[in-house]
Order: C-alpha cells, then structure tokens, then sequence
C-alpha cells in the first residue's frame, strides 16, 4: 500500500512538474517574440526615413538625370540596408556572444548542482517521500481541506517543501576562508577555544576556552582589516578554565559563561566586571544558555548531574532537576521559558517542560555514546552532537527521530555543534569542519583546517575543531580548533 502511494505521489508529481514547464515554455516563447516585434519596430523606424529621404531627392532632379540617379540612389540604398544589417549582425552576433558567456556560466553551475544531487539522490529520494508523506497525512487529518491542494505553480505543498530543500541544499558545495586570526596567546601554552559565540546583533563575537580569558571581538574589523592577529576590544581573566558563553538575547552587553570549577557567571563586558556568580554546582560546568524569551533566565548542566535554573535577579538557583549522568549540554526551546533539552552522558537527550519537572517530557535515544551538544533548528527541530561521531535530528512537537548524520569524526572531544534553519555545523577531530543540510545525511561541505607550527615533529593530526557558531540565518560562520586558530568561513557554489 505504500508503494502503491508513493508511486501514485511520483506520478501526480511528474505530471504537474511537465503542465508547469510546458507552461515556462510558452510564457519563454510569448516574451521571446514580443522583444523580436520590438527589435523589428525599432528597426523599421531607424531605416523608412532614410529611405523616403532619398526618394524624395531622387524625384526632384530633371528627367535628364532620373535613370542615373536612381541608380545611384538604389546603388546607395543597397550600401545603406547592407551596412544597417550588417551592423545589426555584429550586435546580434556580440549579443550572441555576450548570451554564450552567461550561457557557460550557469551550464557549469547546473552541471556541478547536478552532480550533487546525484551523488546524494537516495537521500534526496528519501526527503521527497518523507516530505510527500508527511503532507498527505495533515491534509487527510484536516477534514476542511481538499486532499488536492495545490499551490500557485500547480505543486503539491508537499513538493514545494521538497523544491525548496533541493533549492538550498544545491546552492553551496563548499566553504571558502573570508578571513582568520590566531586566537593564541604568547604567554599561554593552552590554547583550546572551547566556545565560540555571536552577540544580539551579530556585531561581536566572543571567545573563551582553558586559557582563562573571555576575549571579544569586533566582527566587520575582523574580516575587513587584513590582520593575522586581531586585538579584542575587550578582555575579561577569569579564575578558572571555561567551558561555555552565552550572550543575553536582549542586554546586548551581558554574557555568560561556565567554567571547570562549577561557577555560572554573568558578565557585563561595558564594566568588564561579573554581575553575578553561581557557585551551587559541585563539579566542572559544561554549559551555559540565557532563555530568548525571558531575558533574565538561564539554564546551566554540570558533571554533578543536576540542571539548575537561575534569574539574574536572584542568588540562588531557582529550579534544580537531578539527573543520574553528567550533564553535557542544556539549551532553552527558543520559542519557550519553560521548555529545555539537555544532553546527558547516558547516551540520550531529556526534553523537559519546566513546570513539571518529575520527569522528561519526552527522552530521546539512539546514540550510543554521551550527548555533547544540543541545539534548536526551530521550536520543534532538535540537533544532537556525540560522541559516537553521529548528529542527530528531533522533533520535540512530534516525539520523533528525524535523520542521522555521518561523515565527521568525534570520538572523544568536544568539537562544537552549531545550526541555523537549514543547516548544520560540526567540527571533526581530523582537524575539518563539516557541514550538513538537515534534510541529507551526507556532508554537504566541508574545510580543513592547515598547520602552521613551526616545529616539525608536532603531528598536525591532533588538533581538532573545539568550536563553530553561524552568523545567524546566513551562509557565514566563525570556527576555531585546538590550536587556537579562528577562521571565518562561508558557503560558496
């Protein structure tokens, strides 16, 4: 029955997608012959004065000198037409040409596109049915609507969805440097970035990681000044080696940060001064996350195997959930105070709605080592980073395991995890970054990161990616490694 469904889709599709191109192409054929009506008017307006012209000279010298003249005027007319047509050739022909130039450009665009969806097309297979499936399934629970429904272009919603993911993830294939800086300091032999993270407004960056400081950046400085070594515009010492940043969602000027002695701080970096310090964990934190909606919340985990809940207003923690596995990563629901992921080194994620904290809302399994990463897509798409060198996707709405990606390596670090709404980032212990489409499995891109050391006997195999974020919704992202080097990087066809 679901073959029989899925080929009835397939066919329903074929056959709208042909209607829909027979339609481009006679659209194509009605514009091509208007602008050729309008080439041939504006040509006939160029040559009829020039020709009644002349006639008119012509008629007006004696009868004497009529047979000469006219066959010098039609001789001329002839010099005339050929040199007009002549000249028309050339700019048809130096169109042609110009046409042939971008002809060439986009064939080889398309070629590549191309190649990607066939080195990919069982998963694009896949995200088609899946993408099918799922649209019928709400049509046929929505009673109101005609199971049919098409939109503007003749298209099934559930291949329009399908049309787009093969739009965005055909786009790009590869991930060019813009610019990169070293984040080392000459009197720190540590030089692991352990996070990396964009400001409210994208404007700055910010760095931490075991070298104890908390280093900001001005981003535009970054890639428009042609500088190995950047200075920060502020920079922050801490007691302890850090794990974690989180910049608030509204106070575009507070951060905070977790670190290996258990200390959730908040930092405001005008003052370059803490404004609050939570001392409740009694292990290592690992991660830190200020809620988008409530600007004075915060969630942290900690190898003490409890997730605590502060507000900035208060000392102490507000909420705290006891777990029975350290706890790798939390992220508030972007959409939601109430809602929180957090990873756990028992191989799954605990999605938990805050009000009732007796136990999970729903537990996600299938890795099958810890959970180093969480992070949210949208309200309800969920990715997970582990160390069994998968990422996984969720639907925390559905209750659902979405797709599984493979293709980097992660066995022991924590190599940063980072997502936008199309895509997915990841960095590698082979010193690369990879990233994915949500729909595809497969890497859709991916950068190495190369060794500068001066000494030769160091092995540039043990460096990793320690960290990467996106410039919000765009192609762009920042990505630094074990070595303390910082690239920009983007999507590129």
């Amino acid at each position: 029955m679901k073959i029989q469904s899925d080929l009835q889709y397939i066919k329903e599709d074929i056959i709208a997608v042909e209607k829909c191109s027979i339609e481009l192409y006679r659209a194509k054929e009605r514009c091509s012959t208007k602008q050729r009506m309008l080439v041939d008017d504006s040509f006939a307006a160029k040559t009829l004065p020039s020709l009644v012209d002349k006639h008119n000279n012509g008629i007006t010298t004696g009868a004497r000198n009529f047979q000469g003249r006219m066959g010098s005027t039609s001789s001329q007319n002839k010099v005339d037409i050929k040199a007009q047509g002549s000249s028309q050739g050339f700019r048809s022909k130096d169109a042609h040409g110009g046409s042939n130039s971008a002809y060439d450009t986009n064939s080889g665009l398309a070629v590549a596109r191309k190649r990607r969806v066939h080195a990919q097309f069982n998963d694009l297979q896949e995200c088609y049915l899946q993408k099918r499936r799922h649209c019928a399934k709400q049509l046929h629970t929505q009673e109101d609507k005609d199971p049919n429904t098409m939109n503007n272009d003749g298209y099934n919603p559930g291949l329009e969805d399908f049309q787009s993911v093969l739009s965005t993830f055909t786009r790009y294939s590869r991930l060019r440097v813009i610019a990169e800086l070293r984040h080392a300091d000459i009197f720190h032999s540590a030089n692991i970035v352990s996070s990396i993270e964009f400001d409210r407004d994208d404007e700055l960056f910010a760095t931490a990681g075991v070298s104890r400081r908390i280093k900001v950046f001005e981003f535009s400085s970054v890639v428009n000044e042609p500088a190995d070594v950047h200075c920060p515009v502020v920079e922050m010492s801490t007691r302890s080696k850090l794990s974690c940043l989180s910049w608030n969602k509204y106070t575009k000027t507070h951060i905070a940060s977790s670190d290996y002695d258990g200390i959730v701080t908040v930092w405001d970096i005008t003052t370059r001064q803490s404004l609050m310090e939570y001392e409740e964990h009694e292990k290592r934190a690992w991660s830190v996350d200020f809620s988008c909606t409530e600007p004075s919340m915060l969630v942290s985990g900690s190898d003490d195997c409890k997730v605590k809940v502060w507000c900035t207003n208060q000392e102490a923690s507000v909420l705290n959930i006891d777990m029975k596995a350290n706890i790798c990563s939390v992220k508030y629901n972007p959409e939601s105070s109430v809602h929180v992921a957090v990873g756990s080194a028992d191989h799954h994620i605990h999605y938990y709605d805050l009000r009732n904290i007796s136990q999970p809302l729903y537990v996600f399994g299938g890795h099958k080592k810890a959970v180093s990463y969480v992070k949210f897509l949208s309200n309800n798409e969920l990715a997970s980073a582990s160390t069994d060198s998968t990422l996984r996707l969720w639907d925390v709405k559905e209750n659902l395991p979405l797709r599984t990606f493979r293709g980097h390596t992660n066995e022991k670090n924590f190599v940063g995890l980072s997502v936008n709404n199309e895509y997915i980032a990841c960095g590698s212990e082979t010193n690369e970054v990879f990233v994915y489409h949500k729909a595809i499995s497969k890497p859709a891109a991916w950068h190495r990161f190369g060794s500068d050391m001066a000494d030769a006997d160091e092995d540039a195999g043990s460096f990793f990616i320690s960290a990467v974020c996106w410039k919000s919704d765009s192609p762009t992202m920042l990505t630094a490694n074990s070595q303390g080097t910082i690239k920009v990087l983007v999507l590129a066809a």
